[in-house]
C-alpha cells in the first residue's frame, strides 16, 4: 500500500473513533518515569498451559474441552503450529487439575497405560490416566518444530495417602517420576522447569499436602534431577506449589525446603469467580475490582523477600473465570481487558512469567478448542509478546480510573512501549504522554513521526464479540491459514486517542530514557 493508501486508512480510522466517542471526550496525562525500571520479567514472560482435561470435562451443562488434551489435542493441525510459530518462543505449561494423578508410562510402571476415565469418588471425578512415552515423543517432536518453551507439571501426589478428606500425608513416591525424567534427559528433551504439583498448597483443590512434607519432597526432587542432570548447568528450574496463595503456606514451603531448591513460587489466578457468575462483564470493567488482586501479587513479592530471595514470583495458571471459564465472556474481546490488565500488573511485581489457561480447551482458550481459530485474547497475548520488553516503567495516570496504563522499555527497539486500557463504554480519552526527568520535573514529548499505535477494538462496538479489529480492521487468518500481519499506525502526535472499550500499545522509540536505549 502506498503512502497516500495509508494515510487514507489513518484519516479514516481515526474520524471513526471521533464519530463513536464524540459525546464524551476527557483529556488526561500520563507520566511514565524513564529513569530507572520498577522491575523485570523473564524473556517469554507471556505462557500457556496445556491442560489434562479429557472429552468428559463438564461444567454447568456444557462439555468445552472437546479434544484438546495433552493425551489427545490433534498436534497436526496447521494453525495450531501457525499460531505457536508467530510468537517466535512460546513457553507451554503442561499441567492442571489432574496431574496430580499422572502415571508416566516407562520404568516400572505396575498397570496398564490408559488414559483418564470417569470414576466415582475419584479425585475431581476421575480415575488417574496415563502418559506414554510414544506421545511424549509425539510432543517433544511438536515442540521443537513450533519453538516451544516447556514447563512440566509432575504429580506430586504419587506415594502419599489420604488421611481424611482433602487432606494427603506421606512422603512423595518419585520413582516413577525419576524413571519418567531419566527417560526425558536420555532422549535430549529440553524441559526448562519442573513444577511440583498442581493446588495442593494451603487448603487445597480437591487434595492439600502440608509445608513441611511438601518443602521434604522438594529438597528430594532438587537432589534427584541433580543426579539425572550430572549437576549440569545450566539445569532445569524447580516450580512450586502451583497454588493459590496463602502467605503462611508459601512461606513455611521456602524455610523448610530451603536455600535455593525453589527457583519459582507459582501460584493461580481465578479473580473473576466461577463461570456462571452473571457478573463477569461488570467486574472486568470496574477498576476498584480489578486493583483487589494487587494484594496477592504484593504479599506474595514480600513473602519471597523475605524467606526465599533467591526465588522469583510465577503466575502459573491464570483463566479469570474457574471451571472451564465463563462462556460468555472468556473466549470473547471483553476478556482481554481483563487478561492485559493481569499482564500489566503482574510485571509491575517481578513477576517472571504468567501463564494463561489454556493455549486450548475450555471456554477460555487462546485457540477455539473446535476450529483452533484464534480467539481476541491470541492476538493481543500476540502483541504483548512482540512489543512488550523485560524492563518495567513507573506510570502515573493523571485522571479517571478507567484509563489504566503501563509501560515497559520496548522489545527490540529503543524507548517504550505503553500499554492503554480503556475499561470505559462512553468516554474517548486523549492521553497525553510526559517524561519524568526527575527532581519534580516533567516533560511533554515532542511529536515524532515513528509513533506507532495498535488500536484494538470489538467488531461492531460489541465487546461480546469474537471478532477483534486491529485499527479498524478484522484480525482473521489469510487464505492460507497463516496468522495476519499486525501492523501499526504511524501517528506521530501525542495526544493519543484511546476510544471507549479499547486496548491500544503506544510505541513510542524516540522516549528519551536512559534506561531502555
Amino acid at each position: 500500500m502506498g503512502r497516500m493508501g495509508v494515510d487514507l486508512l489513518l484519516f479514516l480510522f481515526l474520524n471513526m473513533l471521533t464519530g463513536i466517542t464524540s459525546q464524551n471526550t476527557e483529556n488526561l496525562t500520563i507520566i511514565v518515569n524513564g529513569s530507572k525500571t520498577i522491575a523485570e520479567t523473564d524473556d517469554n514472560f507471556v505462557c500457556a498451559t496445556l491442560d489434562w482435561w479429557p472429552p468428559e470435562k463438564c461444567n454447568y451443562n456444557q462439555c468445552p474441552w472437546g479434544q484438546a488434551s495433552v493425551l489427545n489435542l490433534n498436534l497436526n493441525h496447521s494453525t495450531l503450529a501457525k499460531a505457536i510459530k508467530a510468537f517466535g518462543s512460546f513457553r507451554l505449561r503442561i499441567g492442571g487439575s489432574l496431574q496430580d494423578q499422572v502415571d508416566y508410562g516407562v520404568g516400572d510402571l505396575a498397570q496398564p497405560c490408559l488414559p483418564f476415565e470417569k470414576k466415582q469418588g475419584g479425585l475431581f471425578g476421575f480415575s488417574n490416566g496415563c502418559l506414554s512415552m510414544k506421545r511424549w515423543d509425539d510432543l517433544n517432536l511438536f515442540f521443537e518444530k513450533t519453538g516451544v518453551i516447556v514447563t512440566f507439571g509432575l504429580n506430586a501426589l504419587k506415594g502419599r495417602q489420604q488421611k481424611k478428606k482433602g487432606v494427603w500425608g506421606g512422603r512423595w513416591n518419585y520413582s516413577n517420576a525419576f524413571d519418567f525424567i531419566q527417560y526425558t534427559v536420555s532422549q535430549g528433551y529440553p524441559v526448562d522447569s519442573w513444577e511440583f504439583g498442581n493446588e495442593l498448597s494451603g487448603h487445597g483443590i480437591g487434595a492439600s499436602v502440608d509445608a513441611k512434607q511438601y518443602g521434604k519432597d522438594l529438597i528430594a526432587l532438587k537432589s534427584m534431577l541433580d543426579e539425572l542432570y550430572n549437576n549440569s548447568s545450566p539445569q532445569s528450574l524447580i516450580l512450586a506449589p502451583g497454588g493459590f496463595f496463602d502467605q503462611s503456606w508459601y512461606a513455611h514451603l521456602l524455610q523448610f525446603s530451603g536455600d535455593r531448591i525453589v527457583n519459582g513460587m507459582t501460584h493461580h489466578i481465578y479473580n473473576l469467580g466461577p463461570g456462571d457468575d452473571p457478573h463477569i462483564a461488570s467486574k472486568i470493567l470496574d477498576p476498584k475490582y480489578l486493583d483487589q488482586i494487587a494484594n496477592t501479587f504484593i504479599n506474595l513479592q514480600l513473602t519471597i523477600e523475605k524467606y526465599g530471595p533467591w526465588s522469583s514470583p510465577w503466575v502459573g495458571e491464570a483463566g479469570g473465570a474457574y471451571n472451564s471459564g465463563s462462556q460468555q465472556v472468556s473466549n470473547k474481546f471483553l476478556n482481554s481487558f481483563w487478561y492485559m490488565d493481569q499482564l500489566g500488573m503482574a510485571s509491575k511485581y517481578n513477576t517472571q512469567v504468567y501463564c494463561r489457561q489454556t493455549l486450548i480447551g475450555g471456554n477460555y482458550g487462546l485457540l477455539d478448542t473446535n476450529t483452533f481459530m484464534p480467539n481476541p485474547d491470541y492476538y493481543s497475548t500476540l502483541l504483548w509478546h512482540r512489543l512488550m520488553g523485560i524492563d518495567v516503567l513507573s506510570v502515573r495516570v493523571n485522571g479517571s480510573p478507567y484509563l489504566r496504563a503501563y509501560a515497559h522499555c520496548s522489545k527490540d527497539n529503543t524507548g517504550i512501549t505503553i500499554l492503554l486500557i480503556n475499561l470505559s463504554n462512553s468516554t474517548q480519552f486523549n492521553v497525553t504522554v510526559q517524561n519524568d526527568v526527575g527532581e519534580y520535573k516533567t516533560r511533554i514529548l515532542e511529536k515524532s513521526a515513528n509513533q506507532q499505535e495498535y488500536h484494538l477494538t470489538a467488531e461492531n462496538n460489541n465487546y461480546l464479540n469474537q471478532t477483534i479489529l486491529l485499527n479498524g480492521s478484522p484480525l482473521e487468518l489469510t487464505g492460507d491459514g497463516d496468522i495476519p500481519s499486525l501492523d501499526p499506525i504511524f501517528v506521530g502526535d501525542s495526544p493519543v486517542s484511546v476510544g471507549p472499550l479499547s486496548i491500544v500499545f503506544v510505541v513510542m522509540p524516540d522516549f528519551d530514557t536512559s534506561t531502555c536505549n
